[in-house]
């Protein structure tokens, strides 16, 4: 294995490969709790036949091989759990292509969402994609494979559901397209009517292959946005505020948080309402429509609109919004994590009661905040905590806070949204015995050797 940098290097030059102990040092952690795990070499291929020529040799000598997109996930996602080598796909960052009346843009695997929004308000400020709550420098693959959230979350599901088709280098190192583009040029679907096979990768976290390209489903985008914000002191009455509003299809997203700082917060429910329109009219009429949903909520006085100053308003209309790292610094130290389950609108009262007592029970500041998936299918609730990096014992505490609040979740019919190692271990024995055969059968045929990604996904 002594040679393996040189013939790294022969792949990608020699200035886009390391195995310097500072590199590997940052390649080996993420912003969240997980404990590091230093990778063996660090590589920035450019071109798809860079990858394939990475994940040929790793296969022939059996190093596992992490792919990488901005490394912006606090569940150790890539974390290279049992070393080899870390792909970190920057360097593949072009928009390849877009189809303007079609409404889909493709992008290499490293293309930032930074990127492609800007790329889109400047050549094609009528569309849109749906752009998450992370740092700009998230890449869009690494997104749509960890089933991310967005803008566009409550209208259309999932930003996975958002794509329309991928191009991946397998573990074998061959290249596969799925969806319309494995038959045609056009990147309009990523399934019907083919059978789709784009869940062999998405939701995997790097585990049955590396996306190299992905073909995202554009939107109109609005010439105007606003935002109100519905306040209840109740949680038991947020399932059905969320259901009158989404009733009404009137809405681009809807957020829910609560927290105790500061103290105008403090013992609230806050729903955060976005509407997007065409003409002030048209906002007008959203708003009067869904103010008129919650009529009865209003008359027996159980919740109403609160103000929105124009400084409140310029943070909640950011695309990205800021205030997540802003968040992170409550406590000093500058670290914050969540289990993230999905769970169905009406478990959201026990949810916020079971946050709130883990907080006392560990001594912990704490958000609570979920985002509504399509039509109130379900929604995404996080578990946060705020802590202090420096101080061991903190860590130790919203390590066993997060812990109980994943059993919680799980107890109650959650499923896990970006799980950690523990939370993947903790579903697939909760899991139906022939799911996780299957999982288990989809991964050994496509990756025998287990070299993508290892730790993730694994079953017994």
């Amino acid at each position: 294995m002594s040679n393996i940098r040189e013939r790294l290097a022969d792949i990608v030059g020699e200035r886009f490969v390391s195995d310097k102990a500072e590199d590997l040092y940052f390649y080996g952690r993420d912003p969240g709790l997980m404990p590091a795990v230093h990778p063996d070499w660090v590589v920035l291929p450019e071109t798809v036949e860079e990858i394939q020529g990475i994940v040929k040799m790793a296969q022939m000598e059996g190093i596992p091989v992490v792919p990488m997109g901005a490394g912006m996930s606090l569940s150790g996602l890539v974390i290279p759990q049992k070393g080899g080598i870390v792909v970190d796909m920057k360097r593949m960052d072009r928009i390849v292509d877009i189809n303007e009346k079609a409404r889909y843009v493709i992008v290499e695997g490293g293309t930032s969402t930074g990127r492609l929004n800007a790329y889109l308000n400047k050549k094609y400020p009528r569309l849109r994609f749906s752009i998450p709550d992370s740092p700009a420098a998230t890449t869009v693959a690494a997104n749509v494979m960890i089933h991310g959230q967005g803008r566009l979350t409550q209208q259309y599901g999932f930003n996975s559901d958002m794509v329309s088709g991928l191009e991946v280098v397998l573990p074998s190192g061959e290249l596969c397209r799925i969806g319309s583009c494995a038959i045609s040029n056009e990147w309009f679907s990523k399934g019907a009517p083919l059978p789709d096979l784009s869940g062999l990768f998405l939701g995997w976290f790097g585990a049955t292959g590396i996306i190299t390209k992905a073909g995202i489903k554009l939107y109109p985008r609005k010439l105007l946005r606003d935002v109100e914000i519905f306040v209840t002191d109740s949680p038991d009455f947020i399932p059905e505020i969320i259901y009158e509003i989404t009733h009404t299809e009137m809405t681009e997203d809807i957020n829910i948080f609560s927290q105790p700082l500061p103290l105008i917060f403090k013992d609230n429910h806050h729903v955060v309402i976005y509407f997007t329109g065409d003409s002030e009219e048209e906002i007008e009429f959203r708003k009067k429509t869904v103010f008129h949903s919650l009529d009865l909520f209003i008359r027996n006085k159980d919740g109403g609109f609160m103000s929105v100053g124009a400084g409140m308003k310029k943070s909640l209309l950011e695309m990205p919004q800021r205030n997540a790292s802003t968040f992170a610094d409550v406590t000093k130290g500058g670290g914050f994590e969540y289990s993230g389950p999905i769970i169905t609108i009406d478990k959201y009262p026990q949810c916020t009661r079971k946050l709130d007592e883990l907080a006392h029970k560990y001594d912990l500041k704490y958000h609570g905040t979920a985002r509504i998936i399509g039509r109130g299918h379900a929604m995404m609730f996080a578990f946060s905590f705020t802590f202090n990096r420096s101080d061991a014992d903190m860590l130790d505490r919203t390590r066993k806070a997060l812990h109980e609040a994943s059993q919680y979740a799980l107890s109650i019919g959650g499923v896990f949204w970006k799980p950690t190692i523990d939370e993947q271990k903790m579903a697939l024995q909760k899991m139906d015995p022939e799911f996780a055969r299957l999982l288990k059968m989809i991964k050994t045929n496509l990756d025998p050797q287990g070299i993508m990604n290892p730790g993730n996904w694994e079953s017994k």
